[in-house]
C-alpha cells in the first residue's frame, strides 16, 4: 500500500512540474510526502523481514 502511495506522489510530483503549472511548494510537498512515504515502506518491509 505504501509503495503505490509512494508511487501516485511521485507521478503527480512529476506531473505538476512538467505541467509548469504555478503550484509553488505544493509540488514540492508532493515529493516529500513520497519520500515519507518511501522511507516507511522500507522500514515496514525491513522489520518484516526479520
Amino acid at each position: 500500500m505504501l509503495w503505490t502511495i509512494t508511487i501516485l506522489l511521485v507521478v503527480l510530483w512529476a506531473l505538476g512540474m512538467v505541467s509548469g503549472a504555478t503550484l509553488g511548494w505544493w509540488v514540492h510537498l508532493l515529493l516529500v510526502l513520497a519520500v515519507i512515504s518511501l522511507i516507511f515502506a522500507v522500514m515496514r518491509r525491513g522489520s518484516a523481514a526479520v
